[in-house]
């Protein structure tokens, strides 16, 4: 046994070369390998990191759509209803009638009141000819009680008469002269009742007319007709028999051609992003479809600011919370599937496009629904003016002082 002992660590040197044999020809991928693993972090980490705050998305974004609703400009009950729920309607298309016995009833009276108005203007002008006619009889009868007076003051002279009939002559004088006075101030109301012109330019018959104006427009708004195309909405407030009140919306028109996705981005999104800049639009109604769009304008205001109750952060604790400031994006094209208002969208914005234009982009320069492609552009905002701000107000000028401060 002592004479085999040195032979055993021969046996382990030869089997430990053996084993190590397909080692060494396994060694060059194991350093592609541990090559490539740290490159490819690298490059992914690079990716990341070159993209990071190229795009901005949010979740808090539904699909608008122009509504306009539609109420009566007078109070009646509905006698009929030529519209029904989700129908598509056009402008001027006649949505429900009101009962027009009481607007038509309402429109004899005042087709009654002018008659009676020019009635009252020819009785105020055969006044006023009758007032010229009197006139000229009291200054007959003036100049014919002048010369009795004159007469028989010549005869009292000579003393052929008494005072007694001279008197009495004396105060026929004065009696015409009173009688000429009423005539000329008969005439002088009759005319100030008459205004300068013909019948129809005269105070009461254009005020009859407007009544009866009035009452044809009342008629005229019985029957209510679509403002716009679209389609209507909450019809079933429409029943016939129901008291319709002056000013209180009976129905909804969804405009067509107007839909848009409103997206409230956080006020530190928007940092790089501008008008035209390319989106993404996501639909959970319609998972797996992309819609593109491009943004067409910024709030100029969060939506805190435009609340029924707007934050007072001068009064009380405050709390620094991140505002939302919401972001109109259109969809370019025509969207195969039915954008319907309220529906919940995910929207991504692509911040690394910087078109050159104002960041408050008017409507009145651009198509809705197409997008930006250059154009006349407004004034340029002063240097360092912020998305959304006012320009700086002027210096104000110094306020001269009173006298004896």
């Amino acid at each position: 046994m002592s004479e085999a002992d040195p032979k055993l660590p021969t046996e382990t040197i030869l089997t430990e070369e053996v084993a190590a044999e397909p080692r060494r020809r396994r060694s060059p991928w194991r350093l592609v390998i541990m090559l490539s693993v740290p490159i490819l972090l690298l490059a992914v980490g690079g990716y990341f990191w070159l993209t990071s705050g190229r795009y901005v998305s949010t979740d808090n974004a539904y699909v608008q759509q122009d509504m306009v609703s539609v109420a009566p400009e007078v109070t009646g009950i509905v006698a009929e209803v030529f519209v029904h729920e989700n129908q598509p309607v056009h402008r001027g298309d006649l949505l429900f009638r009101l009962d027009q016995r009481p607007f038509r009833i309402a429109l004899e009276q005042a087709e009654a009141q002018m008659a009676s108005a020019q009635v009252q203007v020819a009785q105020l002008r055969t006044q006023t000819a009758g007032t010229v006619a009197d006139i000229a009889g009291a200054e007959n009868n003036l100049a014919y009680a002048q010369r009795e007076f004159e007469r028989y003051a010549e005869l009292l002279r000579r003393g052929f008469t008494t005072r007694a009939a001279y008197s009495d002559k004396l105060h026929d004088v004065e009696e015409a002269r009173e009688r000429l006075a009423n005539a000329r101030a008969a005439q002088a109301n009759a005319q100030s009742a008459l205004a300068n012109g013909g019948t129809d330019k005269q105070p009461a018959v254009l005020q009859a007319r407007a009544a009866r104006d009035q009452a044809l427009l009342n008629l005229a708004r019985t029957e209510v007709r679509a403002p716009s195309d679209g389609v209507a909405t909450q019809v079933d407030r429409l029943q016939v028999g129901a008291t319709a009140v002056s000013g209180v919306p009976m129905v909804t028109i969804v405009r067509g051609g107007t839909t848009y996705v409103e997206a409230n981005f956080k006020e530190t999104d928007l940092t790089n992003m501008y008008v035209g800049q390319p989106a993404e639009v996501t639909l959970d109604a319609y998972p797996g479809e992309r819609f593109r769009g491009h943004v067409w304008s910024i709030g100029a205001g969060t939506g805190s600011q435009f609340s029924i109750l707007p934050p007072q952060n001068a009064t009380g604790n405050w709390v620094k919370v991140t505002q939302r400031v919401p972001v109109r994006i259109y969809i370019d094209g025509n969207p195969q599937r039915p954008l319907i208002a309220g529906l919940s969208a995910d929207v991504s914005v692509d911040t690394r496009e910087r078109p050159p234009a104002h960041p408050i982009m008017p409507v009145q320069q651009q198509q809705i629904g197409q997008p930006y492609r250059g154009g006349p552009q407004p004034a340029a905002p002063p240097p360092g003016t912020v998305v959304g701000q006012a320009p700086p107000p002027p210096t104000p000028r110094s306020q001269p002082q009173p006298a004896g401060r």
